[in-house]
């Protein structure tokens, strides 16, 4: 059985860090694209960034670029997102998506990753101003 769980989530102050933990299992980690969203509330799911298992690069919303990091750790199966210079616009339900194939750059978050995939349970970021 997959399992994707996310965790790090927490309360920041502006400008602050934090760091959020995607650990997956029952898959073979290599295979899989790995991709951060976030749903703040009233608003669409937004992709803000994909480890790709293609070039083993790492992709960025505009919105985070800069700002947040992605690093993967293949001997424990997990991915992180490093949160640094946290704004108060960052606030939102932080999910990570684990998909089969390769994520290229002409693709977008939202098409690459779907429902279909493995997502977590969610872990919620709360930066205040």
């Amino acid at each position: 059985e997959v399992q994707v769980v996310e965790s790090g989530g927490g309360l920041a102050q502006a400008g602050g860090s934090l760091r959020l933990s995607c650990a997956a299992s029952g898959l073979t980690f290599d295979d899989y694209a790995i991709g951060w969203f976030r749903q703040a509330p009233g608003k669409e799911r937004e992709g803000i960034g994909c480890f790709s298992s293609f070039d083993g690069k790492t992709y960025y919303a505009d919105s985070v670029k800069g700002r947040f990091t992605i690093s993967k750790d293949n001997a424990k199966k997990t991915v992180y997102l490093q949160m640094n210079n946290l704004k108060p616009e960052d606030t939102a339900e932080y999910y990570c998506a684990v998909a089969l194939g390769y994520y290229t750059e002409s693709m977008t978050f939202r098409d690459f990753f779907d429902e279909n995939d493995y997502w977590g349970q969610g872990t919620q970021v709360t930066v205040s101003s």
